[in-house]
């Protein structure tokens, strides 16, 4: 992906999510940039740490210890975040959480845990983004998805049935922006796994540690595309080469990619080491300590990707498409004219 410096300076970004992996990463990069931010996790001593580093890379920041799953909690943060720095130009929704377990081994607690964080929280900063926007008609919020948006797969049923909840409310959403046309903005980034502390900290059901499907990336590199959406606003953008390859599979070939994930990612989602009795996870509240940006797979995970707007691989897909109906097309005027 090709890097490019741009000036973030005066501009108010709120993000949620920013106690660590790509939160606490894309808040350091906006830093650099001159960004004031507002910083928005459960974890308050993790959120302080994040400040310093912000402060470290030489922005400022204010911090908000909440839940996103609170619509009340996530509100009030953004009129103090207003009120101490300024109209929001720019909401990132971020924060998530996930459990990894066949759906016969799921509570529905543990469902309604992870839609409330995942989706709702989405839901709820988005709109106490619009509360701030819409008045004065401009602004942009990025949703941070993922390719599991397009296509879920085994063992993780309640994050992509919440991932895919958030492209269909965005989309809704996207739609009334422009029938009122109203100057906010909306975009996706759909990311492929990323090297960040949720696998770590995750609960689980398995009798191992989970672990992303390959290939994996560096938290770094999906900053650097949200400050790339930041800076170009599309309807979304599509994360490493395989994302683009995975969503177009789906479509054409979603009987195949079921057998293929059968085939591959549930046994690929399993680490070496065997899940310790009694480990903590952060379903229902954060884990001390550990908050940092990366994971625990540095040793393959990628420091690059490309990034391409949605809107050009289907344009590309659709030009094939048509360049193969052409060819076709040729190909059987000529044999029947030799056939006369």
């Amino acid at each position: 992906m090709r890097r490019r410096q741009e000036n973030f300076t005066g501009k108010v970004v709120v993000i949620t999510g920013a106690s660590a992996g790509v939160g606490r990463a894309t808040a350091i990069a906006f830093a650099r940039a001159g960004a004031h931010l507002a910083l928005m996790a459960r974890d308050a001593r993790a959120l302080d740490k994040t400040r310093q580093e912000v402060e470290a890379a030489g922005g400022s920041a204010q911090v908000f210890p909440l839940d996103v799953s609170d619509a009340h909690a996530v509100s009030v943060a953004a009129a103090k975040c207003e009120a101490a720095l300024g109209p929001i130009d720019i909401w990132v929704n971020n924060a998530m959480v996930t459990v990894f377990s066949k759906v016969e081994d799921l509570t529905a607690e543990e469902v309604e845990a992870v839609t409330a964080t995942t989706y709702l929280g989405y839901v709820h900063g988005t709109m106490a983004a619009l509360n701030s926007m819409r008045p004065r008609g401009r602004g942009l919020i990025i949703q941070v998805g993922s390719a599991l948006a397009y296509r879920g797969i085994p063992l993780q049923a309640a994050y992509c049935g919440a991932k895919h909840a958030i492209r269909g409310f965005t989309d809704s959403l996207r739609a009334e922006l422009i029938a009122d046309d109203c100057g906010v903005q909306i975009t996706a980034l759909h990311l492929p796994a990323i090297n960040t502390p949720q696998f770590d900290w995750a609960r689980s059901h398995r009798k191992r540690l989970p672990r992303p499907v390959a290939p994996v990336y560096e938290p770094e590199v999906a900053a650097e595309a949200i400050l790339h959406a930041a800076r170009r606003p599309a309807r979304e953008y599509w994360l490493g080469s395989k994302t683009p390859l995975l969503i177009m599979a789906n479509t054409l070939f979603p009987a195949l990619i079921d057998r293929q994930l059968a085939a591959e990612a549930v046994t690929g989602q399993d680490r070496p080491r065997s899940r310790l009795p009694g480990r903590k996870d952060n379903l229902e509240s954060p884990v001390p300590g550990g908050h940092g940006v990366r994971g625990a797979f540095g040793r393959e995970a990628k420091p690059r990707a490309m990034i391409v707007s949605e809107t050009r691989i289907r344009a590309g897909c659709a030009i094939g498409g048509g360049l193969l109906l052409l060819a076709a097309g040729i190909g059987l005027g000529r044999y029947f004219l030799q056939q006369r």
